[in-house]
């Protein structure tokens, strides 16, 4: 598994432009983006979500590394020399 961070931008009625990051662990990039995005909706009320359908939600997505696992490995074997 990998993690992905993936941030959310659109235009609300009443603050303007609202941006969310999630960070995501997934197989693949589009799995990381359809599970960051059900958290995100999951989480709007009615109307920020008829904001974000009117005006549109911008995405973006990039890798993060790979899991929490195996960086902890590798620092600690790194620092035992």
């Amino acid at each position: 598994m990998k993690t992905f961070e993936v941030q959310f931008r659109y235009r609300d009625r009443n603050e303007g432009t609202v941006e969310s990051t999630v960070k995501v662990d997934a197989s693949s990039l589009p799995g990381a983006v359809a599970k960051a995005a059900r958290e995100f909706v999951k989480g709007l009320d009615r109307k920020q979500r008829f904001d974000m359908n009117k005006n549109g939600l911008d995405i973006t997505a990039k890798s993060a590394g790979t899991t929490t696992e195996a960086q902890t490995q590798k620092s600690a074997e790194s620092a035992a020399g």
